[in-house]
């Protein structure tokens, strides 16, 4: 069976968490590793994916450690939605539009 994988990187502006993980990711870029295996006996190439992973970088006491988080495509799509309409929030907030008085 032939198998591909693809690497990318999505950045969250806010930090965030995955289902079926413990605890708050910090904001930040992120790869994301996806395999595929290649479907057989059609007269075209395609493929499925079979797993989809975030690389998750250790800080504090775990600097230096790498973890590879198995998520699902649907999973990592909703936590970019939030984090798009938060950082959407964010910007239009008063306190954003506001500009800084400077004093003399």
């Amino acid at each position: 069976m032939t198998m591909r994988s693809t690497q990318s990187t999505v950045t969250f502006s806010n930090a965030f968490t995955l289902p079926g993980y413990p605890g708050e990711l910090p904001a930040g870029d992120y790869e994301v590793l996806v395999e595929e295996e290649l479907l057989q006996g059609l007269s075209f190439e395609a493929y499925r994916r079979t797993a989809t992973y975030l690389t998750v970088r250790g800080s504090g006491s775990h600097t230096g450690r790498t973890e590879f988080r198995a998520i699902s495509d649907n999973d990592l799509k909703k936590a970019l939605g939030r984090d798009a309409a938060l950082s959407q929030t964010n910007n239009h907030s008063e306190a954003a539009l506001s500009p800084q008085e400077v004093r003399t």
